[in-house]
């Protein structure tokens, strides 16, 4: 039987999260031998996540280091790959998304001239420098590809814009889907115990994160401030905000938040724990890309801290709405949400436009489909 050889690569937790289930899928295809590689960009949140779905890497760059710069992840990716493929001879390289790893990943395949396929491909904001780097490294490890995973017909109609021929494109849902159909639980309990003792039937419980590059500083503050006053005027909510690691954003945020009564500063969770609080809480206020997509699924309602999203579907479907950093902006959308019934129920039960749990079936189809090999 004719077998192919395929390298998934992936140095995030958001990545990881939105590989596994497509590892795991990989894996049950007798006709793919395939291999993990991890960079480890980020090494604690990327382990927490191989742990929890069971992966073990076959290769980890281990590239993490205090105060790495983009250039810094860029060569060390390409440099610590450039062995592997010689040895290994993938048919195939899979990267995911728009990270540093993605785009290094997708480099170095080029240079080797082994095929690449993109999952979540497509998406874009056509602003090169928001989100930094994320738009340029999607961009760019798209005009290396070779197949396309689309999560939606929207990302699709973007790489169809930019020459990239159908017949290489696969419209195939969100793998995130398939992830939190293995991670949410009904009456989960939460291993960190200050989650166990909050009211979340009583009180309007936000879950906020905020960490991008792009909304260092500024963006950071004028987000925190903006909290401090949605619970000054809302005496039944409750914030919990997962800090990022990062010194800039760590320093900020508890400068600002620190000591301020009904705010939860928390580390970041894992993901099993940051998904069954996701499903506890009211709604979610956000710079991340990911729980853009995560959220709506659950029936909670999105409140972007950025001025752009390259998640338009969720906009037109009403599940998450744009409200970027200014203060004034975030105060009053949020007390829209906590003190309108009929505006949270319109978001709530909004359709989620990223699937329905089997992309990573259909990925692995269109695989199949590519190199000729009946399953």
């Amino acid at each position: 039987m004719k077998k192919i050889k395929s390298i998934a690569i992936f140095g995030t937790r958001p990545e990881a999260i939105k590989m596994a289930p497509l590892v795991k899928e990989l894996g049950k295809i007798d006709s793919i031998e395939n291999k993990v590689c991890v960079t480890a960009q980020h090494r604690q949140m990327l382990d927490q996540v191989l742990s929890l779905f069971g992966i073990r890497p076959d290769f980890d760059l281990n590239i993490m280091k205090s105060k790495q710069t983009l250039t810094g992840i860029t060569t060390r990716v390409l440099q610590g790959l450039e062995g592997i493929f010689e040895r290994e001879k993938p048919n195939l390289v899979i990267v995911h998304g728009d990270t540093t790893t993605t785009f290094a990943g997708a480099l170095a395949a080029f240079y080797k001239k082994i095929e690449v396929g993109h999952v979540e491909a497509g998406l874009r904001t056509y602003d090169k420098y928001f989100p930094f780097p994320e738009e340029m490294n999607r961009r760019l490890t798209g005009a290396i590809a070779d197949l396309h995973f689309a999560p939606t017909v929207g990302s699709k109609n973007n790489l169809l814009r930019e020459g990239v021929p159908e017949d290489k494109i696969f419209v195939t849902g969100n793998t995130v889907i398939d992830a939190m159909n293995f991670t949410v639980e009904q009456g989960y309990v939460f291993n960190n115990n200050e989650l166990n003792q909050i009211d979340y039937v009583h009180r309007k419980v936000i879950l906020v994160t905020a960490h991008r590059r792009e909304n260092w500083g500024r963006g950071i503050e004028n987000i925190c401030n903006a909290l401090k006053k949605i619970v000054k005027d809302n005496a039944g909510v409750e914030i919990i905000y997962l800090v990022h690691l990062n010194p800039i954003v760590k320093n900020a945020v508890y400068r600002i938040l620190g000591n301020t009564p009904r705010v939860h500063l928390l580390p970041p969770l894992d993901t099993k724990e940051t998904h069954n609080l996701m499903n506890r809480c009211y709604m979610v206020m956000t710079d991340s890309g990911g729980l853009q997509e995560e959220a709506p699924h659950l029936g909670k309602p999105v409140l972007v801290l950025r001025g752009v999203t390259e998640r338009p579907e969720a906009v037109k479907a009403g599940t998450v709405k744009l409200v970027g950093t200014d203060e004034d902006n975030i105060v009053k959308l949020a007390n829209e949400l906590i003190s309108n019934q009929n505006e949270y129920n319109m978001m709530s039960r909004a359709i989620n436009p990223y699937g329905d749990g089997k992309a990573s079936k259909r990925i692995v189809a269109a695989i199949l489909k590519h190199f000729n090999i009946e399953k």
